[in-house]
This record gives structure tokens, sequence and C-alpha cells, in this order.
């Protein structure tokens, strides 16, 4: 992209529902998805290797770098784990105020941007893998504290002044 504001205008000129934090949230959510992935392939890829030097494996296949590429639960997912880490119990607020009230949201942002040329898809994509992967109601809502337990039935002793 030559210039993200330019692009991601663009994109949002056909779609207005969602707001520019919107599709930079997502592709941030995106890029950790991607980050993750790689992650855990270079540590089996360490595991399998470790696992061949002790003898234990009999082929050694040469072994293709890994895909960058991510399903849209994993993008949906690292959504949720950035949401609560940069706004923790504002997330469902601050992502409503640019548009994304649901996992189907950050599906649209996506498909907008793989429509517009900014993202890839492959043939096993669907749009559908982004529905419903969780509950921004449940998901985002504050747990209890722990005294707001309503089971609790400890006594307390007031001064009535007798």
């Amino acid at each position: 992209m030559s210039n993200f504001r330019d692009e991601i205008g663009r994109v949002i000129s056909r779609d207005p529902r969602y707001s520019m934090e919107a599709y930079a949230f997502v592709l941030e959510a995106l890029h950790l998805a991607r980050g993750r992935k790689l992650r855990e392939a270079r540590r089996l890829s360490r595991e399998r290797a470790a696992r061949a030097s002790r003898g234990r494996t009999s082929k050694k296949a040469k072994a293709e770098p890994p895909s960058g590429h991510v399903t849209g639960r994993q993008v949906c997912l690292a959504a949720r784990r950035l949401a609560l880490r940069e706004y923790g119990l504002l997330a469902a607020p601050v992502l409503a105020q640019w548009g994304l009230r649901s996992t189907s949201d950050i599906g649209e942002i996506v498909y907008n941007l793989i429509a517009s040329g900014d993202l890839d898809k492959t043939p096993e994509d669907r749009r559908e893998d982004f529905d419903d992967v969780f509950d921004f109601d449940v998901d985002f809502r504050p747990a209890p504290l722990a005294d707001d337990d309503p089971d609790d039935e400890e006594e307390t002793t007031e001064d009535d002044g007798s």
C-alpha cells in the first residue's frame, strides 16, 4: 500500500460502516495472528529437529517454510487478545465506536481489503469463517469481582446506637 490513509479511504468510501481505526485494528490483529502462527511453526520445527537429532525419526524431510496465511478464526482470536490487552474493560465500547460489534464485522473488513486487492485469500477461505467465532457481549464483559459474589453470606453487624 502506497499510503495507508489513501488506500483505506478508498475502501471506506465503498463501505462506510467501519472507521479508519477499525481497519487499522483488524490489520494489527492480522499481523499478530500471523506472528503467532509463525512462532508456533518455528517451535514445532525445532522440536522435530531435536527429535531427529536424537534418532527418533528415520526420515529427513526438507521442511518447507511455514505459510503466513491465517484463518478467519485465528484473526478473530488475535483481535480478541489485542482488544483486551489494549482496551481492557473498554474493549466493547471502543470497538463499537469504530463499527466493530461482532466477529462478522472483522470478516467484513478483511473481505473489503481482499476486494480492494490489499489482502489475498486462498480457495479454502470463506467469509463465513469469521461468523460467530466469539460473542463480543460475553468475551468483553467485565468479570465480577470477588466481592460481588451474591452467594457470599458474610454477616455484617451494624451499630444501631442502642
